[in-house]
């Protein structure tokens, strides 16, 4: 089985002349894996997510998620990428339950019974009651629930988190991640998170990737590097280091593997 999500050598420019924004970037997720990748602002994150989904073309390199290129292939992985991004993106003149069934309606698949698949994920993500309330009638917290019901609602093979918990007041934050990370486990489903928080990304992933300038994995620490209580502060002082460029210095000490 191919990896959900693979790029190989990857690099994207914007503009003859201009400096690479990702350039030979090598990484893979495995399908039902859970990986975050932190890095300074500018790193490539967000270039690699719009590579993924299919909005941009890489410049050199191959980028392929669930063995098609997202370019080529669009129309092959419709409804099986779910994303999530910092602002919710709803529309205001639908109801929360309408707005979670925008997908559905977009890829022509909304029947009478996918209502209740909609009604049904508004509750796990607790917003039972609020099926007919509209954006504004919501806190910035129960939008960002609708926002990810909506990202679910076609049972996505690939779930996408851009930022999604970073607007968020922590306690917020925290439990719309447990419910983020309870459905996907339960579903099986491959998710790739970007994030500024590394208590947030430590408390998620398998995996946690480190991107530089520009655009390229300089880190990786598999989950056992931090299952222990001691190791959590070395490797997150070591997260640290390497994101702010001076991994020679640090890294070392929680037995980081970087990038050849």
């Amino acid at each position: 089985m191919p990896d959900a999500i693979a790029f190989t050598q990857v690099e994207k420019r914007f503009g003859k002349g201009h400096a690479p924004a990702i350039a030979d970037l090598s990484f893979s997720v495995s399908a039902g894996e859970h990986v975050c990748i932190v890095g300074r602002t500018g790193c490539g994150k967000s270039t690699a997510v719009n590579l993924i989904l299919g909005l941009a073309q890489a410049s050199g390199g191959q980028v392929r998620v669930l063995g098609v290129d997202p370019l080529r292939d669009f129309n092959r992985l419709r409804g099986r990428i779910g994303c999530v991004f910092q602002t919710d993106r709803l529309l205001p003149w639908r109801t929360a339950l309408d707005n979670v069934l925008v997908p559905l309606e977009i890829l022509r698949t909304r029947a009478p019974g996918t209502e209740a698949q909609a009604v049904e994920l508004l509750h796990k993500v607790g917003l039972a009651g609020h099926e007919q309330a509209y954006p504004q009638q919501l806190s910035g917290g129960m939008r960002q629930r609708v926002a990810l019901a909506r990202a679910l609602i076609t049972q996505p093979e690939v779930m996408l988190a851009d930022e999604a918990f970073g607007a968020l007041d922590e306690v917020t934050a925290a439990a719309l991640r447990g419910d983020f990370q309870r459905i996907a486990k339960a579903r099986g489903q491959t998710v790739l998170q970007i994030t500024h928080s590394l208590d947030e990304a430590l408390s998620m992933a398998d995996r946690v990737l480190v991107f530089d300038r520009p655009g390229r994995v300089v880190g990786e620490f598999p989950r056992a590097q931090w299952e222990a209580p001691a190791q959590r502060q070395v490797v997150r002082q070591a997260l640290r280091a390497l994101i702010a460029g001076e991994a020679e210095a640090d890294a070392d000490a929680a037995g980081v593997r970087r990038a050849a």
